[in-house]
Order: structure tokens, then C-alpha cells, then sequence
């Protein structure tokens, strides 16, 4: 046992007090008013007209329109409400964004910081049980606010603890690198948190303690926090996962190792079967083996999962979601979307990009196409903007947010377009 006991990560309930914030969470758990107001991002004028001149350098299979959808500041993860009311979208800050389209003219009339009464730190993950309660992970807390669909607009909506400050990883181990946690409610009604570890290659001494936290790696937890167990082992950063709508498989794509080249380690797109499984990390990054870790034993009795896909080295491949809807035409229904947010540290930058790949007879990925691409400028180098996470509409479009243009864009399929 490390000196970070699984009963102390776990031992947490809905009226614990984070040490962020504490004044405004005592005074939310009392229901009582705390005097915030909100922030208004507006929608017009002429951040919004630079953003839809990015469009015309927007390709995509013919029949698709690229749209802005909303300007919206540093936009990261995104969770769509259950009725569609609202979406809302994450950050490396300190703010979670509620975008509205009240007239479902799929442009967002209104965009606001939703619960500005709390301290967020780094809210990167919002996601939605099926029964609509909003649960946020942040760099070291996770909080939950039910019908969040419906109280978005006051400042002070109804919120409980999942996990305190400083449980969801030991407070030591916080770091400014790879911090944005992704979260999903299962099929098992469970929540699943990415947990990326915070170094390029984690120092051995660390193994232990992150085997058994579960950092670098991806947690199941109850959705009142308790029952935490590691769900997935052998993952680097995990910032993108879905689970297949009919299987109720874990599909996540991993980032890789910095520093090796520009072509190696490739990208990982990842299917996870059963739990408990070990995808590699840190003996090996998409079949490629890293050096620190080359004489260090393996776990004894494990045997490495191997990628699904292994897309372009350092494209940064990061949220990702299954095709669900019917907007699309048929080779599209039940694949897979993901955004590669762009290279930072390759001589001749790559990614800034939507993906696609299609699934075989036995639910296995069967290769890699380019869906939308052009945030990325090939002449200069420079980006247009940085495609962070997908996310669907009820009609079937796509959402994708960007974290560098501060734009949340849609897709839709529209075949009289190209006619």
C-alpha cells in the first residue's frame, strides 16, 4: 500500500466541502444566494465575422456545411443536455460555458459562464447522466448539478461533491501538464474519469502510486463517489472516450510521447473490451517502445492491448464520439468522430482536423479518412483554429469545439448544397 490509501480517495458525500470556493459552497449546499452574476460572451460583431471568414478555408466531403455556432472562449469538452435545451463546453480555466439555442436555428443565441458562484479549476470535463444531472471533473474535484438543463441561467444552481478537492488524485501530484479530465456516465450508470499522468514519461518511482490511483489510466466511480476501482491501465493522456451505442465498449484515444521524433510514437484510438485491462503505457506508446522503460519489469501476467488505430504521430488526437444520429448518410452511422487538435512540438506541423473511421462486421476500426480539414494553415504553418472534442445535436449535426479560435463550429449534412 502506498502512502495514498484507496479508502482515503474514496471516503467522500454529497455535502463534503471543497477547500475552493468554500464559502460559496456552503452557501449553495443551504440554498442559500451568493450575490454573483454572470458573464455574457456576445455573439455578433466582429469576433464572430473573423471567425466565419475561417470557413471558406474549411474542406469536407461534398454535401457538408461548416457553420460558427457560437463564439465561445477557450471551448473544450462539450456535453449536450439530454432535451437539447442547452450545451455546455469546458475549459483549461476556470469557467464552464452554457450555450443556448432557444429558436433551434442551430446558431446559439446566448452565451454564458454557467454557476459563476463557484471556483472552477480547470473544468475541462462536463458530462451527462441519462436522467439529467450535469457532472463537472476538474483538475482534483468532481461536482454534480442536477437538471443543470433547466437552472443554467441563475447563478447559483443546486450542486453536490462527487469527489472533494484534492481526492480525485493526492494533492501532491497535481500538475499544470495533462490536466483535463475527461468524464462519461457508462451504460452501467457509472462514471468513467481520465486520469492523464502529468510527466512526458512518468519517473519509475511513480508506478506504484499511479497503479493504484489510477493516474494514468481511466477511473470507474459510483455517481455518489464511492466504489472507485481502475478501470483502464496503460494510458499516457487520455482526452477523448465514448462507448459504443450497442456493445457498451470504452473507445478513447491516447497522446503520445513528446520528444522521439516527428514519426514516432503514432496516436492511438483504443478499444477497451473488458476492465481492468493495460494498454501499454509507460514500456510502450502505440507498439513503440520507450527507452527509460526498456529494463524495467512488466507487470508480471499482463498482456498489453494493442491500438485499434494508429493515426499520425503528435496530430494530438483528443475527443471523440460514436455517430449516433441520422443526419449523416449511411457510411458514417455507427463510426467513429475524432478531433486531432494540432501538433505543438513536430518540424512541420500536422493535425487541426476532424477524423473518421468506420467499424468492420466484428466491431473492429477499419482505417482512417480525413472528415473536415483547413484550421490549419499548410502554406505558413499557422493555426486557424484547433479542433478540440465532437459532440451531436439532436438532428444528427456536428459540434466541434475549439479551444484556440474560442468557436464552437457545426456540420450538417446538406446534399441540396452540393447540387
Amino acid at each position: 500500500m502506498t502512502k495514498w490509501g484507496i479508502s482515503a480517495l474514496i471516503a467522500t458525500s454529497m455535502l463534503s466541502t471543497p477547500l475552493l470556493a468554500q464559502d460559496n459552497m456552503e452557501k449553495l449546499s443551504n440554498m442559500q444566494k451568493t450575490g454573483a452574476t454572470h458573464t455574457f460572451i456576445e455573439q455578433d460583431g466582429e469576433r464572430a465575422a473573423s471567425l466565419r471568414n475561417i470557413i471558406q478555408h474549411i474542406t469536407m466531403p461534398e454535401g457538408f456545411e461548416l457553420s460558427l455556432y457560437a463564439v465561445v472562449p477557450d471551448a473544450r469538452s462539450m456535453a449536450v443536455a439530454p432535451q437539447g435545451t442547452v450545451v455546455f463546453a469546458g475549459t483549461r480555466k476556470d469557467k464552464v460555458w452554457s450555450i443556448v439555442d432557444r429558436d433551434r436555428n442551430r446558431v446559439a443565441d446566448e452565451v454564458l459562464d454557467f454557476a459563476p458562484s463557484i471556483t472552477f479549476d480547470i473544468p475541462n470535463g462536463p458530462c451527462f447522466s441519462r436522467d439529467g444531472f450535469l457532472y463537472i471533473a476538474e483538475r482534483n474535484r468532481v461536482l454534480v448539478f442536477p437538471a443543470a438543463e433547466f437552472f443554467f441561467e441563475g447563478p447559483d444552481p443546486a450542486v453536490g461533491v462527487v469527489v472533494p478537492q484534492g481526492k480525485l488524485i493526492p494533492a501532491e501530484e497535481e500538475s499544470f501538464n495533462h490536466t483535463a479530465r475527461v468524464c462519461d456516465v457508462g451504460p452501467d450508470g457509472k462514471l468513467y474519469i481520465s486520469l492523464g499522468q502529468p510527466f512526458n514519461v512518468q519517473p519509475v518511482e511513480k508506478l506504484e502510486l499511479y497503479d493504484e490511483v489510477g493516474i494514468g489510466g481511466i477511473i470507474r466511480i459510483n455517481t455518489d463517489g464511492t466504489g472507485r476501482e481502475v478501470f483502464t491501465r496503460g494510458v499516457r493522456n487520455s482526452v477523448g472516450q465514448d462507448f459504443h451505442p450497442e456493445t457498451g465498449e470504452l473507445w478513447w484515444t491516447d497522446n503520445q510521447v513528446d520528444g522521439m521524433g516527428d514519426n514516432i510514437p503514432p496516436g492511438e484510438l483504443n478499444r477497451q473490451t473488458e476492465a481492468g485491462q493495460h494498454f501499454g503505457f509507460p514500456w510502450t506508446n502505440a507498439r513503440v517502445e520507450i527507452p527509460m522503460y526498456k529494463d524495467v519489469p512488466r507487470p508480471e501476467g499482463v498482456t498489453f492491448i494493442e491500438p485499434q488505430l494508429e493515426p499520425t504521430a503528435h496530430a494530438a488526437d483528443l475527443g471523440m464520439a460514436f455517430y449516433k444520429g441520422s443526419n449523416f448518410p449511411e457510411k458514417y452511422h455507427g463510426g467513429i468522430f475524432w478531433a486531432q487538435h494540432g501538433s505543438w512540438n513536430r518540424t512541420e506541423p500536422i493535425g487541426a482536423r476532424v477524423m473518421f473511421t468506420a467499424l468492420d462486421e466484428e466491431g473492429n476500426a477499419a482505417g482512417i479518412e480525413v472528415f473536415a480539414e483547413g484550421w490549419l494553415n499548410e502554406e505558413t504553418g499557422e493555426y486557424r483554429g484547433r479542433p478540440m472534442d465532437v459532440a451531436f445535436l439532436p438532428d444528427g449535426s456536428m459540434l466541434i469545439s475549439d479551444d484556440f479560435a474560442g468557436a464552437i463550429w457545426r456540420i450538417a449534412y446538406n446534399p441540396a448544397a452540393s447540387e
